[in-house]
């Protein structure tokens, strides 16, 4: 099947992912001792939200920064599996009718934002940028094959870091947005605190939408996603936080595709799921060290949810490839 790029309709051009999520940031900021995350502003009036450094942070913040990474296109929700034989008591949801923009246009964490010590006058610093304002920047090859860009006059950047963000890194992503500082927000997610976690499980649907793009499947086939994952608690090591959250979606998140043809649906539920990688079968924490903690290491096949229910509307057929591997998860995550 050859591969194709989404239009700016099938894109969803005539959306503003920045000024969908607007109303998030404002209840976020707004409402901050709610959702136990601490607000403060540069001196230039650029908003810096706290949601996990010097902060407790929250699982009810998470699933708010869930949303605003969506660009307000999707929902996420919290829901209890109590059950006989419950995957994991807590579970994260996702759905988007909106799933290219969404996920590839705002959700993804694309945008790399690196400064070194003699920048910063201390430590050099690293993060990815994920959210609505990334499409303000454009500075990833994404956006072009998207055939997307927002024009808003505000803008929202969620930072996975465990530090806020320095003066270089603000100046930089003001002028690469094209923002007046008083209309940037910046949301800082450590994925060892409890928002931080949320965020990033509940890209299991972001993730299918990657790997679609990945198997080089034209990214118009797919008009609804929904998924699901664990949700375990954050671990306080940067590391193992990180297997973790990657370990809830490669081996416990599980998709809902609706697609337009059902040959693309035939081969998404063989090809997309995790265990279609050479990598699968162990813990992420353990993948990563085996390969000197260099992501670009790890065969890309395995960034994918374990489960993938693939609907076709040509045929009304439903696929489904792959499967929940719960050992994997409990071996980790519960005290034997």
């Amino acid at each position: 099947m050859p591969s194709s790029t989404a239009t700016p309709e099938t894109a969803g051009a005539a959306l503003s992912v920045n000024a969908r999520s607007e109303a998030l940031v404002a209840q976020l900021v707004d409402d901050a001792a709610y959702y136990s995350v601490a607000v403060s502003h540069t001196d230039d009036g650029t908003v810096i939200v706290d949601a996990g450094v010097d902060t407790r942070g929250s699982v009810e913040a998470g699933v708010l920064v869930a949303r605003i990474c969506m660009g307000g296109l999707g929902r996420v929700a919290v829901h209890g599996d109590f059950g006989s034989e419950p995957l994991w008591p807590t579970m994260i949801d996702v759905h988007t009718s909106s799933p290219v923009l969404a996920c590839l246009g705002s959700q993804y964490a694309g945008w790399s934002l690196a400064a070194s010590k003699e920048e910063t006058g201390g430590k050099k610093f690293f993060s990815l940028g994920s959210g609505p304002a990334r499409a303000l920047a454009v500075k990833e090859p994404l956006f072009g094959e998207l055939g997307y860009r927002d024009r808003h006059d505000r803008g929202v950047l969620v930072l996975e870091v465990d530090r806020l963000p320095p003066k270089v890194i603000v100046d930089k992503v003001l002028r690469d947005c094209g923002l007046a500082s008083d209309r940037l927000t910046l949301i800082v997610t450590p994925t060892s605190s409890a928002a931080g976690t949320v965020q990033v499980i509940a890209r299991v649907v972001e993730v299918a939408m990657h790997k679609v793009h990945v198997l080089g499947v034209p990214l118009d086939e797919v008009v609804e996603a929904s998924g699901s994952a664990p949700l375990p608690p954050p671990a306080p090591d940067g590391i193992e936080a990180m297997g973790r959250t990657n370990d809830a979606i490669l081996y416990g998140g599980r998709v809902h595709l609706t697609v337009k043809h059902d040959a693309v649906a035939k081969r998404l539920a063989a090809e997309l799921p995790s265990s279609c990688s050479r990598d699968y079968g162990r813990p992420f924490a353990e993948v990563f060290k085996s390969f000197s903690y260099d992501f670009y290491q790890i065969d890309p096949a395995l960034f994918a949810p374990a489960e993938a229910w693939v609907s076709s509307l040509e045929s009304g057929a439903t696929y489904r490839g792959g499967r929940v591997d719960a050992a994997v998860l409990t071996e980790q995550w519960r005290e034997q």
